[in-house]
């Protein structure tokens, strides 16, 4: 958290809630209404911090990285006055100079022609899974379809061996409990990672990677003198701490409100082409990563609300997500909305490196499922993942009907 600001906050309308409760995360549309509506700007009495909700000014926070910097941590730590426990990511938990240097590595390795050939390769992994779930019948759409799929090819195209691969679940969920309050959901998700956190390491070396994968691609820049040794190992773990479980839950979050609204599974179903397009409405419908966190580095003022230098300033980019100024019957899920405004991938120099990815992985699954499946139906209750800093489906029985 950060020290308690001395400006603004007196004059600025404040909130007094747990934003990490059991009741907050059950009704997370109401909490993000609440702070897009109350004030351009809110400061959050419980947690020391302020909360940014409406599009239009979670955009400009975005777009001025000299004054929100992203190197003091993205979450509620500030990770240069504060212990954190790993080392700063050298992407997401940096700044320029620094940060440009890094990021054009991760766009070479990441670059379209990369990802055409890897497309085939997801494709196979695709069909494999959805066969498999069809012989089912009856399956949990949350870990037999968003989460396998992922978990498969990700790892594969990394280079990741394939003993223990849990552990990579393990990893990232303790880094998004992280980025919240150090609350019972933190110690537990710190108590479960710290027998693997030597493992983390080992298999981010040089000689756990197989080679002609991205990971190997990373440490040819290490090769080059790009890049550390040790800056390599870095690289290659960004794809467990942020490529991992946002995808499995932005597919997931989908996938459910595919399977709620029939008549955009039946124009899904008509034109499977449509994937990409319903996945990034899925983002803005129900964006897994709710928050982002910046720190300001001198004093400024968001819609009038004047905030203090080396304040933590919470990103909300679900609430940002349904803004009605910005969209149309923002709670309505439509297949064919343009979205190109959504922020569930950020914006600016620190968007997301790994969005065509992500992109490609859904695109990929969904128009595997909406070819080999004529119909999703919704057997049971969802239930809810329990995570500081994400949103997602920890279960959600359905029965699939194979076209």
């Amino acid at each position: 958290m950060t020290d308690a600001p001395t400006t603004g906050a007196l004059c600025a309308p404040t909130l007094d809630f747990d934003l990490f409760s059991p009741e907050v995360m059950a009704h997370p549309d109401h909490y993000d209404t609440l702070i897009r509506e109350t004030a351009p700007a809110v400061y959050l009495t419980r947690h020391n911090v302020w909360a940014v909700g409406r599009h239009a000014d979670v955009h400009a926070v975005f777009s001025d990285w000299q004054t929100f910097s992203s190197a003091s941590g993205t979450g509620f730590t500030n990770i240069k006055r504060q212990e954190n426990w790993r080392q700063p990511s050298l992407i997401l938990e940096n700044d320029p100079p620094q940060h440009g240097k890094y990021r054009r590595i991760m766009n070479r390795i990441l670059s379209p022609a990369v990802l055409r050939r890897l497309r085939e390769d997801f494709a196979d992994t695709a069909e494999r899974i959805v066969d498999a779930a069809l012989a089912k019948g009856e399956v949990d759409l949350a870990v037999d379809l968003a989460e396998a799929f992922p978990f498969a090819a990700l790892p594969d195209a990394v280079g990741f061996r394939k003993e223990d691969r849990r552990n990579l679940l393990i990893y990232s969920e303790l880094n998004f409990n992280a980025m919240g309050e150090k609350n019972e959901l933190y110690r537990a998700a710190l108590a479960r990672a710290e027998p693997i956190m030597n493992w983390v390491v080992e298999n981010c070396r040089r000689e756990a990677v197989a080679p002609d994968t991205l990971g190997a691609a990373i440490f040819v820049a290490a090769d080059d003198s790009e890049i550390t040794e040790e800056e390599a190992g870095l690289l290659v773990r960004i794809f467990i701490s942020a490529g991992m479980d946002t995808t499995i839950n932005g597919i997931g979050l989908t996938l459910q409100a595919l399977a709620q609204s029939s008549d955009a599974w039946a124009r899904l179903r008509a034109d499977p082409s449509l994937a990409r397009a319903a996945f990034d409405e899925g983002l803005r419908y129900q964006a897994p990563s709710p928050y982002i966190g910046r720190t300001t580095t001198r004093e400024t003022e968001i819609g009038g609300v004047n905030i203090g230098a080396e304040q933590k300033v919470i990103l909300f980019i679900a609430a940002a997500n349904r803004d009605p100024r910005q969209w149309e019957q923002p709670d309505i899920f439509q297949i064919d909305r343009k979205t190109s405004g959504h922020l569930a991938f950020g914006f600016g120099i620190h968007a997301c490196v790994g969005q065509m990815m992500a992109r490609l992985e859904a695109d990929v699954l969904i128009q595997t499922i909406a070819r080999k499946v004529a119909r999703i139906e919704i057997t049971g209750e969802a239930k809810w993942q329990r995570i500081n800093w994400l949103r997602g489906l920890a279960s959600l029985p359905v029965r699939l009907e194979r076209a």
